[in-house]
């Protein structure tokens, strides 16, 4: 009994700095897991969201005939019950339901695969309400003018109005990574050994689940402090260049 108290720690420090150690594997294996699954998660849904963002942008002519304007009311249709539904249940409940639902249905799907699925419709939910929002924030006149032109709708879309709203996007974008980054602990309810369920496999252990919990916000707080960075620096890189005199104000200071 001396030798066990003499080999355990004394305080919560101690604890934290114990379990870090044992651990190590298992902690950076829970941080890759969180961090495969936030990045496929954002990158995919965004591309998602990106689609259903035009899709929901499209201007439909009232003049135009019920059966050509069949194809795109449907569409939008579908797009706009895909996002009410995500965007009103709880993610946590959307992993339930895809996760067993879809083993129910016969179809054998990972438990990664799944950690991943949920995260890009989740994601897509969120990210078409942006872009829809992006594209709205680009003046009338630019699109009027790429009509004017000669262009297509489709192509005024593409080469004028998204690249000025992708700009729009960025914070965004951004901010929904970190989400993801924080949000992918609900997986743990379908079984995926992200950081939340390495913490809580790791503190059933000795009975420390405050200390277990401690290492892994360290982890979060680390991981979404040097990604924020990195965004802000991006977002920098895409600002327009500011380095410019107006000529009045040459001439003034002449």
């Amino acid at each position: 009994m001396t030798v066990l108290a003499a080999a355990t720690p004394s305080n919560s420090l101690g604890w934290m700095y114990f379990l870090a150690e044992k651990y190590a594997a298992s902690f950076w294996q829970g941080t890759w897991l969180t961090l495969y699954v936030a990045v496929l998660g954002t990158i995919f849904g965004f591309v998602l969201g990106y689609i259903i963002g035009i899709i929901e942008d499209i201007r439909i002519d009232p003049e135009t005939g019920k059966i050509r304007r069949f194809p795109a009311v449907l569409a939008k249709g579908i797009c706009s019950v895909y996002v009410e539904l995500f965007r009103g249940t709880p993610m946590i409940v959307q992993a339930m339901i895809i996760f067993y639902g879809l083993r129910q249905a016969g179809v054998e799907i990972g438990i990664l695969a799944a950690g991943v699925l949920v995260t890009v419709l989740n994601t897509g939910a969120y990210m078409s309400e942006t872009v829809r929002a992006g594209i709205n924030s680009i003046e009338n006149g630019q699109r009027e003018g790429a009509l004017a032109l000669g262009m297509s709708p489709m192509k005024a879309m593409l080469y004028v109005v998204l690249p000025q709203a992708f700009k729009n996007i960025i914070p965004e974008m951004a901010n929904m990574f970190l989400t993801n980054l924080k949000m992918t602990s609900v997986l743990n309810v379908i079984g995926l050994s992200e950081l939340f369920m390495t913490a809580k496999t790791v503190g059933a252990n000795y009975y420390k689940y405050f200390e277990s919990y401690l290492i892994i916000a360290v982890i979060y707080f680390v991981l979404c402090f040097i990604f924020n960075r990195l965004f802000l620096l991006l977002e920098k890189k895409m600002e327009p260049k500011k380095d410019y005199v107006l000529a009045v104000e040459y001439m003034d200071n002449q």
